[in-house]
C-alpha cells in the first residue's frame, strides 16, 4: 500500500472535494448503527454549514484518492455545542469560548484499509500544529454497553487529550462530533446507538 501524503484544503478547496470526503465518510461509517447524520445527504449538509464557520480548517490524506480527513472549526460565543454539559461549563473554558481560543475537531475518518497505518494521528497533528488556540476539543459517542472498548476515547487518550465531561445524546442530525469509528490507528468497534451520550475530551496546545 502506497503511503498517503498530506495536503490542507482551504475552504474553497474543501467545497470543491465535499463528494470526495463524502465518500471516505460513507465507507469509514459502513455498518454503523446509527441515525439520519450518518447517510450521505446528511453528511453533506452537515459539512456545507461546517465550511463555513470561523476559523474552518481541513487536512486530507490522499493515497491516489481521498483515504481520510481530519476538520474543524473555532466555538464562538454563544455557540449552543456545550449544551447539555453535565456538571456545566468551567468559567475557564466558558471564557476560552467566548474568546475564540477553543477549536473543535468536528470530524476526523480514515478508510478501513488505512488504519493502523498512523495517518490518524499525522492528519491531527498537522491540523492542530498551525492553530493558533489556547484549547482543543472533541466530542466521541460513547458506546451503549458500559463493557464496550472506546477506540475513540482511548485514542485521544494515548494523544494526551482528558476527558471533560459528558454530553446527552444528539439532538438532531448536524451536530459536530467524532463517531464511534473514529479510532482509526486502534481499528473500530461496533458504533453507538442513537440514544447513546457524548464524552467531551480536551487539549492543551504545546508550547
Amino acid at each position: 500500500m502506497a503511503e498517503a501524503y498530506l495536503r490542507r484544503l482551504s475552504r474553497w478547496q474543501a467545497e470543491q472535494q465535499r463528494d470526495a470526503v463524502a465518500d471516505v465518510h460513507m465507507v469509514a461509517y459502513q455498518g454503523a448503527t446509527g441515525d439520519d447524520h450518518r447517510d450521505r445527504r446528511g453528511f453533506l449538509d452537515r459539512f456545507e454549514r461546517q465550511v463555513q464557520r470561523t476559523g474552518f480548517d481541513m487536512v486530507v490524506a490522499d493515497g491516489g484518492s481521498l483515504v481520510g480527513a481530519a476538520y474543524g472549526f473555532r466555538l464562538e460565543r454563544g455557540d449552543d455545542w456545550w449544551s447539555g454539559l453535565r456538571g456545566g461549563l468551567p468559567s475557564e473554558i466558558e471564557e476560552l469560548t467566548a474568546s475564540g481560543r477553543a477549536f473543535l475537531l468536528a470530524e476526523l475518518m480514515v478508510r478501513p484499509a488505512h488504519r493502523r497505518t498512523g495517518v490518524a494521528t499525522r492528519m491531527t497533528e498537522l491540523l492542530l500544529a498551525r492553530l493558533r488556540t489556547d484549547l482543543m476539543v472533541a466530542a466521541v459517542d460513547r458506546p451503549d454497553a458500559p463493557v464496550r472498548v472506546n477506540a475513540a476515547a482511548e485514542t485521544l487518550h494515548s494523544w494526551g487529550w482528558s476527558k471533560l465531561g459528558e454530553l446527552p445524546p444528539r439532538p438532531a442530525p448536524g451536530a459536530a462530533d467524532i463517531g464511534a469509528h473514529y479510532g482509526t490507528d486502534v481499528g473500530t468497534g461496533g458504533a453507538a446507538g442513537p440514544g447513546s451520550g457524548r464524552e467531551v475530551w480536551v487539549r492543551r496546545p504545546p508550547r
